[in-house]
C-alpha cells in the first residue's frame, strides 16, 4: 500500500514512522496522541481521488486533516492513514468584482485573508488559530470565530464546494451563484461532517468590502445581564455595523496580564465583566477623516458609550485611538487558547444558548461546578453576539468518569436553557458522549442512514462524529 500511496503523490509526500508522529494529535494534545499508519500528502484532487479509491479497496481507514488546531481529536486515529490537505493550498481565483474566492483546502486562513485585503476585501472567518488553520478544517467543522454577529458562519459564507466521495468520484458544486434550488443542498451536508462523507478539497467563499474604519473599544459593567442591552444600543445606532460583542471576565484578564511576557490590562482596576466590541464601518461618511482629524465611525461609538456612563450602563470604557491599540485589545481575546495551555488538564465545553440567556447559564454553571468540583477553576470567554460560550474547565484530576460527568452536568445546564453542547468546535471523538446523550434519536438514526449509504465500507473518519447505535 505505501509503495501505491508513493505512485500516486511521490516517496517524499508518503510520511511514515517519526515524520508521520506529528500528525498523531491535534493542538495542544499529546496526551492523546495515536499513531498513525502513514500520512499522505497529495498535491491536487486527482491524487486526492485515487488515495481515496485505494483507502476504499484495502479497506484502511482514512483520516483527512488541515492545520491540526481542532479541539475534539476529529483528526486521531490510531492504525489510520492520515490525508494532509497542506500541499493543496492554491488560491484558484479572485473574482473582485463578483466579490468570491476559489481556494483549495490547504490555504492557511491568515493567507487568504492578506490575498483579497490587496482587492480591499475580506474573507470574515477569523479566530485566534488563523495563523495555521486551514481553509479545509474550517469547512469541516463548521467553524464559527469572532464576527459571526455580522457575516455567519463558515456555511454561510460558501457559495461551493469540491470534495471527493468515499467511492473515490469527485464531486463538484463549486458554482458560484447565490441562488441554486436544483435538489439536496450537499454543500452544507458536507461541511460540518468533520471529514465523515468525504474530503472537501476546494471551495468558492464569499469575500465582502473592507471596512474603510473600525471603532474598537473596551468596555467594562458590573453584571453580564447588562450586556445585551450595550449591544442591541450599539446595533441601533451604527445601523446594524457591530463587527463583533466578545464577553471576557476579570478572572480571564488577570490571567492574561499574568502570562510572559506580561501584558496591560484595559482598565485601572480589575472589573468583573469586560467587553470587546467592533463596530466595522464602510460609508465614507463614516470613514472620512474630518477637519479636526477625527473618524466618525469612532467619534459615534465615544459619544454613545459616554452617554451609556454617564447613565451608568457601563462602568468604563477604553477606545483605541490606533490600530496598535485595537490589535492590543484583540490579542487580550485571542489569548484563550494560550491561557487555557498553562494547564494540564482541561474539559472544554463549547456551547451555545440563546443570547438573553447567557449571563443565567455562566451563574448556573458556575455554581454547579463548585458542587461537582470545589477545587476546579474555569476560563471564560464568549461571543455574546450568537450566545457561544467557551468554557473551560481545569478539573481536580484526571479522572475520566469525572470529566465525563462535569461535562454531562455543564451541557445540561445549556440545554435547559435552550441551548447546544457544541456550537462551533465540532464533536470528534470528545463530544460522542454529549451526542448520545443530547442528540434527537431520530436525528441520529438520519445521520447514521445518510452515511451508510455515501460510505459503506466505514473508511471515512470512522469513530467520529455520530457515536455508535
Amino acid at each position: 500500500m505505501l509503495e501505491d500511496l508513493q505512485a500516486i503523490v511521490g516517496a517524499e509526500h508518503v510520511l511514515t514512522g517519526a515524520d508521520a508522529a506529528p500528525y498523531g494529535h491535534g493542538w495542544g494534545d499529546p496526551a492523546h496522541a495515536t499513531v498513525p499508519l502513514a500520512v499522505v500528502r497529495p498535491a491536487s484532487t486527482e491524487e486526492v481521488a485515487a488515495i481515496v479509491r485505494l483507502a476504499g479497496a484495502t479497506g484502511t481507514a482514512l483520516i483527512p486533516v488541515a492545520g491540526r488546531t481542532g479541539l475534539t481529536r476529529a483528526g486521531h486515529g490510531e492504525g489510520a492513514l492520515i490525508l494532509s490537505v497542506e500541499r493543496m493550498n492554491r488560491i484558484r481565483e479572485i473574482r473582485a468584482e463578483g466579490r468570491s474566492a476559489v481556494v483549495e483546502a490547504g490555504v492557511i486562513l491568515a493567507n487568504l485573508h492578506s490575498a483579497v485585503e490587496d482587492h480591499d476585501l475580506v474573507f470574515p472567518l477569523t479566530f485566534g488559530a488563523r495563523g495555521s488553520a486551514m481553509v479545509g478544517g474550517a469547512l469541516g467543522t463548521n467553524a464559527g470565530g469572532s464576527n459571526v454577529l455580522r457575516y455567519g458562519n463558515t456555511r454561510d459564507l460558501v457559495l461551493g464546494i469540491e470534495a471527493v466521495l468515499p467511492s473515490g468520484a469527485v464531486m463538484n458544486l463549486m458554482s458560484p451563484l447565490h441562488k441554486d434550488n436544483s435538489g439536496y443542498d450537499l454543500r452544507h451536508l458536507l461541511i460540518g461532517a468533520e471529514g465523515t462523507l468525504g474530503v472537501i478539497t476546494a471551495a468558492h467563499v464569499k469575500l465582502f468590502p473592507k471596512p474603510g474604519a473600525y471603532a474598537t473599544a473596551m468596555v467594562a459593567m458590573d453584571d453580564l445581564d447588562d450586556a445585551l442591552a450595550l449591544l442591541n444600543t450599539l446595533q441601533a445606532e451604527t445601523g446594524g455595523s457591530v463587527e463583533a460583542c466578545e464577553y471576557m471576565p476579570g478572572t480571564y484578564v488577570q490571567a492574561h496580564t499574568a502570562l510572559p511576557p506580561g501584558h496591560r490590562a484595559p482598565f485601572d482596576r480589575t472589573w468583573p465583566v469586560n467587553i470587546l466590541v467592533e463596530v466595522g464601518a464602510l460609508a465614507p461618511r463614516d470613514c472620512t477623516p474630518g477637519p479636526d482629524g477625527r473618524i466618525p465611525v469612532q467619534s459615534r461609538l465615544e459619544e454613545v458609550l459616554g452617554r451609556m456612563l454617564e447613565d451608568g450602563r457601563i462602568s468604563d470604557a477604553v477606545i483605541a485611538s490606533s490600530e496598535a491599540q485595537r490589535r492590543e485589545m484583540w490579542a487580550r481575546r485571542e489569548a484563550a487558547a494560550e491561557i487555557a495551555g498553562q494547564h494540564k488538564l482541561r474539559i472544554t465545553l463549547d456551547v451555545a444558548v440563546p443570547l438573553d440567556r447567557v449571563a443565567e447559564f455562566l451563574r448556573r454553571a458556575d455554581a454547579r461546578l463548585a458542587q461537582l468540583d470545589p477545587a476546579a477553576t474555569t476560563s471564560v470567554v464568549a461571543h455574546l453576539g450568537d450566545g457561544n460560550v467557551h468554557y473551560t474547565i481545569f478539573p481536580r484530576d484526571a479522572d475520566p468518569v469525572h470529566k465525563e460527568h462535569v461535562m454531562e452536568e455543564i451541557e445540561g445546564i445549556a440545554l435547559d436553557l435552550g441551548g447546544t453542547f457544541s456550537a462551533e468546535h465540532g464533536i470528534g471523538t470528545v463530544k460522542l458522549g454529549a451526542m448520545t446523550r443530547r442528540k434527537d434519536p431520530a436525528a441520529l438514526a438520519a445521520m447514521r442512514a445518510i452515511k451508510a449509504a455515501l460510505d459503506p465500507a466505514g473508511i471515512m473518519n470512522p469513530g467520529k462524529l455520530i457515536p455508535p447505535a
